[in-house]
């Protein structure tokens, strides 16, 4: 098989996987900010069990998505040398940043939040989630900020074969980032929200114990979620203008901008096919259609009038159901944006063929099944342990549990009959 392939399918495969991870961990900690905000404010016990159940689920998510982003950063050195070598001193500013300023500062503030819980004031542990949240963000920003210059380079200057970083306010103000950062945002609130919703719904199908609690907690999530997925559109169909302008080949080659562009390129680097492959339209058209079908939410919030939504079962088997179209689309949107920008790796300024590391096929391919094997493997093994978790019910979850008195076991075990 072909080198040049097989690290796409790699790539692809991996930052998949990782991406999945990315969402809830966004889209949870947003909500749980607003939960834990309501307990400080009210005192209402309620919100606090609602904060260590859905913090015990998201602090799993986060920590195996930590293992996944660092074995996935790993295939810049290995696989994309040449990458690292024309483009790094421009892409690598905004992820250096993302990995001093925000991943050091979020992974800290999370850690002395899952230990802080009886140990500080709580105003003092909320202002940590609220940290936690601040910099989640901060990371996804920074992200975008390097993904949006390969989509479309600006404020650097080539010198002696290398690109450098001529205007950092550039990199800031592309066209490509403000609609897409907002897009992914709101994808991972559409994410969380589902996930909340339809753990609640196989709760409230199950005719639990603490009906209540996951009665809020299905309102929380239907209603985020039918917020999330107007901004998602709003976002989404937002872009085909500012990408449009900038990548006037991503929607196909037959403008007149597209046509003079490609005569350029060709010119310029010789001749070959500058169109995105179909893949790409094939992903925005899915991506769309899996969108507006998850705008169905709006029909369930008349149905929280009364508590209608639980006392016909139906809707929550529909929302339990639903649950896999948010990230299929978050896929698909990926997809769309990343293959759309082929065949560049730096939209027409570095051909992806040049990026790829000087390496054989064997090598590239033992790469891709241990990439992807580990990767998979941890996927795998996060659903497993939301899923147990979740199962658990939220009547005393681990997370935050309070600290046994003097002399009696932090675990009681049960009685024997």
């Amino acid at each position: 098989m072909d080198t040049l392939l097989l690290a796409r399918l790699q790539f692809a495969t991996t930052t998949s996987i990782h991406f999945l991870f990315v969402v809830v961990t966004l889209g949870l900690v947003t909500l749980l900010v607003g939960m834990q905000t309501a307990w400080v404010l009210t005192g209402n016990p309620k919100w606090e069990r609602l904060t260590r159940y859905w913090g015990q689920l998201y602090v799993i998510n986060y920590v195996l998505g930590i293992a996944t982003g660092i074995v996935m950063e790993f295939q810049f050195g290995l696989n994309w040398s040449g990458l690292s070598r024309y483009v790094g001193n421009v892409f690598g500013a905004p992820l250096a940043i993302e990995t001093l300023v925000a991943f050091f500062l979020e992974s800290t503030f999370l850690g002395m939040w899952i230990f802080g819980w009886h140990r500080l004031r709580k105003g003092v542990h909320l202002a940590l989630l609220w940290g936690v949240a601040i910099t989640a963000y901060a990371s996804a920003f920074w992200i975008m900020v390097a993904n949006s210059w390969l989509q479309n380079p600006v404020g650097y200057e080539v010198r002696d074969g290398i690109a450098h970083l001529t205007d950092f306010g550039a990199l800031l103000t592309n066209p490509s980032l403000g609609m897409a950062f907002g897009h992914v945002v709101s994808a991972a609130l559409l994410v969380g929200g589902m996930v909340m919703a339809a753990v609640s719904a196989w709760h409230l199908i199950r005719r639990t114990t603490d009906f209540a609690l996951f009665r809020t907690s299905l309102r929380i999530g239907v209603v985020t979620s039918a917020l999330a997925i107007t901004m998602v559109q709003g976002f989404g169909f937002a872009q085909f203008g500012p990408v449009g302008g900038v990548q006037p080949t991503k929607f196909g080659g037959q403008s007149p901008e597209a046509q003079a562009l490609i005569a350029e390129w060709t010119a310029r680097f010789g001749p070959g096919d500058y169109t995105p492959p179909v893949l790409a339209s094939v992903g925005l058209g899915f991506m769309i259609l899996t969108g507006f079908t998850l705008g169905c939410v709006w029909l369930l919030l008349p149905l929280l009038f009364r508590d209608w939504i639980i006392r016909l079962r139906f809707p929550l088997w529909l929302v339990l159901l639903a649950l896999p179209l948010p990230f299929v689309a978050v896929i698909l949107g990926w997809i769309s944006r990343e293959v759309g920008r082929q065949p560049w790796v730096a939209y027409g300024l570095l051909p992806t063929e040049q990026a790829v590391s000087p390496v054989g096929a064997p090598v590239m391919l033992t790469s891709l099944i241990g990439f992807s094997l580990l990767l998979g493997t941890l996927a795998v093994t996060n659903w497993v342990l939301l899923a147990r978790h979740a199962a658990r019910g939220a009547a005393d979850p681990p997370l935050g549990r309070p600290p046994a008195p003097p002399g009696e076991p932090a675990h009681p075990e049960p009685a024997l009959v």
